[in-house]
């Protein structure tokens, strides 16, 4: 059974970092793209970043282009998400998912529905 299982997230301040890890199992995890996904409060999913397969290529959504870094590492099947001068506006419940890695041109986000798996998420909270 495929699984993919959030940590890393909590409480911190403004400005502040935080790295999340996604760590997988039950499927052939080097075969497929990781996207991570964040829902604020009141606000709709949205696709943040993705990587591919092989690491190789990575997107970024414009929300957070500059501010995070993806990366894999396929001997651990672990995807971490490296998350530097935090807002208020990131705090979010933050979900990895496995599928494919693209970018929408139209959306400048990582499209939800070409993600086959998913996490149950981590929340980050930000304080002012």
């Amino acid at each position: 059974e495929a699984q993919l299982v959030e940590s890393g997230g909590g409480l911190v301040q403004a400005g502040g970092s935080l790295r999340l890890s996604c760590a997988a199992s039950g499927f052939t995890f080097d075969s497929y793209g990781i996207g991570w996904f964040r829902q604020g409060p009141g606000k709709e999913r949205e696709g943040i970043s993705c990587i591919t397969s092989r690491g190789d290529t990575t997107y970024y959504a414009d929300s957070v282009k500059g501010r995070f870094t993806i990366s894999r590492d396929n001997a651990k099947n672990t995807v971490y998400l490296q998350m530097n001068s935090l807002e208020p506006e990131d705090a979010a419940a933050y979900y990895c998912a496995a599928g494919v890695c693209v970018f929408s041109i139209a959306t400048r986000t990582v499209p939800q529905h070409v993600m086959d798996y998913w996490g149950e998420g981590t929340l980050v909270s930000v304080s002012t």
